[in-house]
């Protein structure tokens, strides 16, 4: 079996080529995939050749771990049936070339234990459960009624604002792009120059900005803590002193983890936590080099998703 696959042959050069498929062995299941996102984060490293060291990383590679799709074979003890519609947190089924993170492809074969199943009815949102688990998992504790700061205004910044209400808290959001700052959204999203707060007892970083350590220790209230949520290129520094004399604690908020991806699910289909309003663009997988060039350039672009249904 083969699949139309988005490939980074290398940096800034992406296409779209047929790649055979490992073969699925009894643990696993085939996905015909029907949606899948591009990460700004993540995904941009690695078009632009910019990833620090990571483990599995080299060209060519298939980039993504934010699809969608149906389930088209299982084994009777897979604990998924075909027919069944489910997110894939990427894959790694397509030979000699990498799968970082492998999930921007019209076919996958994976281990039917990694599928998270979802509401046929969520369409191409459920392409954001993996994001919408980063932010929970990034959440620190929420006093109802306590201020906390978000950097950055893109999807996972929106998550997490959403979330932090959800939780009894208020978000303040800094967004320095105005195009961002658009909108209405049930917290205050400012210019960071704006806002005169100095003491948050917790800010979250999701903007990946490696300079701003300085800046966030400064507005934290005495034995507060920073979370850093984005990913960072380059390396990170702050000035001693002023972190000692607040106490600060700076934690790193890693991906996901399964409890987080099982209560963010359980939250959506609740109807707790909305998806709505966050994917901005689609375009069919045939102009996924038009898409990858959009969702890295335009800001007016906070989520963009690739459209597999047409692939055979």
């Amino acid at each position: 079996m083969d699949a139309l696959a988005v490939v980074l042959e290398r940096p800034e050069h992406l296409a779209l080529s047929r790649l055979a498929l490992t073969p699925a062995t009894g643990g696993d299941a085939v996905v015909a995939v029907s949606w899948s996102g591009i990460s700004t984060g993540t995904e941009r490293l690695l078009w632009s050749g910019r990833m620090p060291t990571f483990p599995g990383m080299g060209y060519p590679l298939v980039p993504g771990y934010e699809s969608v799709g149906t389930v088209i074979e299982a084994g009777s003890d897979c604990g998924v049936a075909v027919g069944q519609t489910v997110f894939v947190p990427g894959a790694r089924c397509f030979g000699e070339v990498r799968g970082l993170f492998g999930g921007a492809a019209s076919h996958l074969v994976v281990p039917a234990a990694r599928l998270v199943p979802v509401d046929a009815d969520l369409g191409d949102k459920a392409c954001l459960i993996a994001l919408a688990a980063t932010a929970y998992h990034a959440l620190s504790g929420v006093t109802p009624g306590s201020v906390s700061l978000i950097v950055g205004h893109g999807v996972l910044g929106r998550l997490l604002a959403r979330l932090t209400v959800l939780a009894g808290g208020q978000p303040v959001v800094w967004e320095r792009d105005p195009v961002r700052r658009l909108g209405s959204f049930g917290y205050p999203v400012i210019a960071p120059e704006d806002d005169t707060t100095r003491d948050y007892a917790t800010i979250t970083d999701v903007s990946g900005g490696s300079g701003l350590l300085d800046t966030l220790i400064g507005r934290l209230a005495p034995q507060g803590e920073i979370v850093l949520a984005g990913f960072y290129e380059a390396p990170l520094s702050f000035a001693f002193p002023p972190a000692f004399l607040r106490e600060a604690r700076i934690r790193v908020s890693a991906e996901w983890r399964p409890d987080d991806l099982a209560a963010v699910t359980a939250l959506v289909r609740g109807g707790g936590l909305s998806l709505d309003g966050l994917i901005t663009h689609r375009l069919p997988a045939a102009s996924a080099e038009e898409a990858y060039r959009t969702a890295f350039t335009d800001p007016a672009c906070l989520k963009m998703i690739l459209d597999w249904r047409a692939c055979a």
